[in-house]
């Protein structure tokens, strides 16, 4: 069997320059009006340059935008579930005319990482993007906080970029592109790859959902989000640590891939485990791991939300199909990690095991039970706040 085709039913569609053209176009791109990019814009770029994004060649118009916030759907009947947009204040927008290229600034270290040809300029409501696809306008929410502070003036048009932000020499082998990962699964033989998302550590949890999927696929792809987080969330590199020292210790050789994607979270919750789903089909990813609140924050969605969401979209919108698992806990009658659709015991005989919970008694310094997380995974976490503490003093 084949792996799943990318997104759209084409091939990848990758806007990384490469060679003569890339050189040739940064030279153009000194001369160009220059625009400055945020965190989850450059995140998007980087995407939109290793195929992640495919089949879009940029950022969306304003019929675009309108069709994904209140159907999903894009103007040409592809289906997408949040708007990818760049955004600038409007004396930038003014001072670029219809059909200009402009330079895109990482806002980092002002280095240029994108061109784009302006096919538009537009302005949105904020607050309908927000609840149309956060579920909420609550300021409080981070995914609405990034929307209402990003600038007053859409930019749309396609892109070519010009740089991985980095990405590359910082994670090094880590960070995959889809062509990457979709060649080691043929390598492996793997047609039927299930993606496990993560922005945490794997606790026991965890690491029984991705074994679960295990048993009824080839191999399971461990994505790590590379970007930005929110604050008190643990880095990507101290996670990966983490990761690999559980994979190494309590997984079968060659039943796992652990690699990592640019994005910053949008903690879009049910919207965002569908963005997930479109770019696991590109990296080749049959299936995607559906747990409890995926994507979400706080208590702005059901535990399921993120399982509903898929029943109510086209079944034809997704060759990448969920699998989705019940809570997960230690269950100490069952001896082990169940679900509740596995054990038969009452609450008062489970240990409910959480990323959020994890973090709260590693950084209060309390114990945290063997039926929580391994203790190769505790010994590095420890060392991680410890570290924390120290730079506090």
């Amino acid at each position: 069997m084949a792996l799943v085709n990318p997104h759209g039913g084409g091939n990848l569609n990758p806007r990384l320059l490469v060679g003569e053209d890339l050189i040739a176009e940064i030279n153009q791109a000194r001369a160009f009006p220059k625009v400055k990019v945020s965190s989850r814009e450059k995140g998007d770029l980087i995407m939109f340059g290793i195929g992640g994004f495919t089949p879009l060649d940029g950022f969306m118009t304003h019929a675009d935008w309108q069709g994904v916030c209140d159907g999903m759907t894009m103007t040409n009947g592809l289906f997408w579930p949040i708007p990818i947009t760049l955004s600038t204040d409007t004396k930038t927008a003014e001072s670029i005319s219809t059909g200009a290229s402009v330079a895109l600034l990482d806002s980092d270290d002002g280095s240029i990482i994108a061109t784009m040809v302006v096919s538009e300029k537009y302005t949105i409501d904020k607050a309908h993007e927000c609840a149309t696809v956060f579920g909420t306008t609550d300021p409080k929410h981070p995914g609405v906080k990034m929307v209402m502070e990003q600038g007053e003036v859409n930019l749309a048009g396609p892109v070519k970029v010009l740089s991985q932000g980095g990405f590359p020499q910082k994670y090094g082998s880590m960070f995959m592109t889809p062509a990457e990962t979709r060649a080691l699964f043929e390598n492996l033989g793997w047609s039927k790859v299930a993606a496990f998302q993560t922005r945490n550590p794997m606790h026991r949890s965890h690491e029984y959902l991705a074994k679960v999927a295990i048993e009824v696929c080839d191999g399971v792809l461990i994505h790590s989000l590379l970007g930005n987080l929110k604050p008190g969330d643990i880095p990507a590199e101290v996670r990966t640590h983490a990761i690999i020292a559980l994979t190494k210790n309590y997984f079968v050789a060659k039943t796992i891939v652990q690699a990592g994607y640019p994005l910053d979270m949008r903690y879009a919750g049910p919207r965002e485990a569908l963005l997930h789903a479109v770019f696991r089909q590109n990296y080749g990813c049959s299936h995607q791991i559906v747990g409890r609140d995926h994507a979400g924050v706080g208590s702005y969605y059901g535990p399921f939300d993120a399982h509903h969401i898929f029943d109510k979209i086209p079944k034809n919108a997704l060759e990448t199909q969920p699998l989705k698992i019940d809570v997960s806990f230690w269950c100490y009658k069952c001896g082990g990690m169940a679900s509740g659709r596995t054990c038969p015991h009452s609450d008062a005989d489970r240990l409910q095991v959480s990323g959020t919970q994890l973090r709260k008694m590693l950084s209060e310094g309390a114990d945290v039970p063997a039926e929580f997380s391994r203790p190769e995974v505790l010994e590095i976490l420890r060392a991680y706040y410890a570290s924390l503490e120290e730079g506090e003093k």
